[in-house]
């Protein structure tokens, strides 16, 4: 007993293509948690911009304890 199938259309988007409508594109960099900056609290805010910046600064994707440590006592945080 045979099958026919169709062809079915592709709808697979290839997004390793550089394209320029996307300016995060050019840069390089996507952003791990978009939302981060939503909370109520302000200085969950304030951290959260700190170690996204870190993270561009140094072209990183995800930061170590000592990282994460040195940008929270760079917002003048100690023990």
């Amino acid at each position: 007993m045979k099958q026919v199938t169709e062809p079915q259309s592709a709808t697979f988007q290839d997004r390793r293509q550089n394209r320029n409508d996307n300016p995060l594109q050019e840069m390089g960099e996507r952003r791990q948690f978009s939302n981060s900056y939503n909370s109520d609290n302000s200085d969950v805010n304030e951290l959260a911009q700190a170690i996204d910046q870190y993270k561009l600064r140094h072209r990183r994707r995800f930061i170590t304890f000592e990282e994460l440590h040195s940008v929270v006592t760079s917002l003048g945080y100690h023990k």
